[in-house]
């Protein structure tokens, strides 16, 4: 596990930038990069495409492998005291510890650690993955008996679990894992997001709900929302349904940050138009036009909350930029 001075690193692999001939031996070198080891299986074919980063407190892998098999031991794959939480997005996978099999199928995932022996999961066939590497310093006081959740198989259905999927693909696909001053924070929300989903205690249950749900919430809420900014008639009602809350709850969350739904709405479709506006490869389109790319059903409030925002009209950002 990086110490929590180490510069944050990340890096990307795939299979498929090398001849099949030499796919072996680089899936096998990748434990010098910090993955648990890798070795292909007999009569499977190989692929291995993944993003793993290290932050103080985290190690993230994800990505997608296939005719593989993790193997790690006490003397080889990592610290002892490292909890391995393994989400199988896709596929199956086939762990193996403590003389027992668990097939982790599509959005379940599972707990393993060095400190219960030997491990290993099985990929034979294309499996996505989402691998989360801790302390377990960092997890043991959040969880009711740790050890007793080793090789348990957290169901798909776990909303915790969801929330931790939806919330570590939202900030991997952002830039925040670009952003030093936000790691901690996106650990402590990955800490939390894990102890829930395995059974936090009841006085760490009081602190996650509020710290790492409330995260997890909020990021998916936003992801939400610039997914679907282009929508006129885009409401508060269509993100309550697609997110499984009430209104008021989404309120809370803005509240936090000292806004509103409707201001961060408002804000986004605005920021949306200034990047298009000030980029010479939008420079034909009409300004009517990015206004409405942008959700705005109305080109005089566009043009007047625009103004208000950025103190110049859509046309003078524009010429400014152009010049």
């Amino acid at each position: 596990m990086q110490s929590a001075t180490a510069e944050p690193r990340s890096f990307h692999f795939s299979s498929g930038d090398l001849p099949p001939s030499e796919r072996g031996n680089a899936v096998r070198e990748l434990y010098e990069r910090g993955i648990v080891p890798l070795e292909p299986l007999p009569d499977c074919s190989l692929h291995a495409q993944i993003t793993k980063w290290f932050l103080p407190g985290a190690g993230i892998l994800a990505g997608a492998l296939s005719g593989l098999r993790q193997v790690a031991t006490r003397h080889i794959g990592g610290d002892s005291n490292d909890v391995f939480f393994g989400i199988n997005l896709a596929g199956i996978s086939t762990a193996a510890q403590r003389g027992r099999e668990v097939t982790v199928r599509d959005g379940e995932a599972i707990l393993l650690t060095h400190a219960a022996g030997d491990f290993a999961i099985s990929r034979p066939t294309p499996a996505h993955l989402l691998g989360l590497r801790v302390p377990r310093t960092a997890l043991a006081p959040l969880v009711t008996n740790l050890d007793d959740a080793v090789m348990r198989l957290i169901p798909s259905a776990t909303a915790p679990l969801r929330l931790l999927t939806r919330y570590v693909a939202a900030v991997g696909a952002s830039a925040r894992l670009a952003l030093p001053e936000l790691h901690r924070l996106v650990v402590a929300h990955i800490h939390d997001l894990i102890a829930l989903s395995l059974g936090a205690t009841r006085d760490a249950s009081a602190i996650t709900q509020g710290r790492g749900v409330r995260a997890a919430r909020l990021r998916a809420i936003k992801t939400d929302i610039a997914a679907n900014l282009g929508d006129c008639d885009f409401k508060l009602a269509a993100v309550v349904a697609r997110q499984r809350v009430t209104p008021r709850y989404i309120h809370k969350l803005f509240a936090t940050e000292g806004t509103t739904f409707s201001e961060f709405v408002l804000g986004q479709r605005l920021a949306r138009a200034y990047r298009l506006l000030t980029d010479p490869r939008f420079a034909k389109r009409a300004v009517s036009s990015i206004a409405f790319d942008v959700g705005f059903g109305d080109l005089s409030y566009f043009n007047r909350s625009f103004r208000r925002r950025y103190d110049a009209t859509p046309s003078e950002v524009r010429n400014r930029a152009a010049g």
